[in-house]
């Protein structure tokens, strides 16, 4: 028996638009919930959410009992153990943040993949990724379903993305509007139309490059725009993001005041 087919590498590979949702709660309970909620993909995050491996674990667990959405999981820093952990708890989806160099992104290649082709550790028995050994072609059939997604959100990431993008192993880049604002001069500001220009024009070099792009933005105008421009996988915005707004609006509503300005966001 092979590995779990990855619906959600499968469907960037082949052009499908995925539409998806972020997830910084830190909870297996919401993650089950937003897990029924018709996203094509959620994002588990530990590297701005309050998250480490056992909580990472959890949301798996619900997330995928419910098997609505694909899971993805991005990592709080490109390290080969961390990425070894987060596969072999189940994760078929890696992003991975700040990645500047083709160097960067070639070794975390290696990371996903087993020897001879790269350095994860084979510990499959163990793991939740192959049923604790009960899949028992796991270890040569899972290479083919790891979906390696590399996060560029700097000057330097966004000026190496035809490098990073030209790696075989390299299933999509992920443009980070919020650092990449920061790293401009516009900290909080990533709808500032210098930004903007440099979200899009990193998009379009990434679809010129024949990777899928992907980005993160609460704001539906500009979710509609990256698609327009070949943005394949997106996030339209996160459960926290949800649950702020939603409850400080009703609170307003009840309250008899005036909507608050909704701030900028991107990630």
């Amino acid at each position: 028996m092979p590995a779990p087919t990855n619906r959600f590498k499968h469907a960037i590979r082949a052009g499908k638009p995925q539409i998806g949702l972020w997830l910084g709660l830190a909870s297996a309970y919401s993650a089950e919930l937003c897990a029924g909620a018709g996203f094509d993909w959620l994002l588990v995050d530990g590297e701005h959410a309050p998250n480490d491996i056992p909580s990472i674990l959890a949301q798996l667990q619900a997330s995928q009992r419910v098997g609505g959405s694909e899971i993805a999981v991005r990592l709080p820093i490109g390290e080969t153990y961390l990425v070894k952990q987060a596969l072999d708890l189940g994760a078929q989806t890696i992003l991975v943040p700040m990645v500047e160099t083709a160097k960067q992104a070639q070794d975390l290649v290696r990371a996903v993949r087993y020897p001879p082709n790269g350095v994860r550790g084979v510990g499959a028995a163990l793991a939740r990724a192959s049923a604790f050994n009960r899949i028992g072609d796991y270890l040569h059939t899972a290479d083919a379903e790891i979906c390696l997604l590399l996060q560029v959100e700097s000057r330097a990431g966004v000026a190496a993305i035809e490098e990073i993008a030209a790696l075989d192993g390299v299933d999509g880049v992920f443009v980070g509007p919020a650092d990449l604002a920061a790293d401009m001069g516009f900290l909080g500001r990533p709808d500032a139309p210098e930004v903007q220009a440099a979200v899009e024009n990193a998009l379009a070099r990434i679809v010129g490059a024949g990777k899928a792009a992907g980005i993160l933005t609460s704001n539906s105008q500009l979710a509609k725009r990256y698609l327009e421009l070949g943005a394949t996988f997106v996030a339209v915005g996160s459960d926290v993001g949800l649950l702020v707004n939603a409850s400080s609006a009703l609170a307003r509503q009840f309250r008899g005041e005036e909507p608050a300005a909704k701030p900028s966001s991107g990630h």
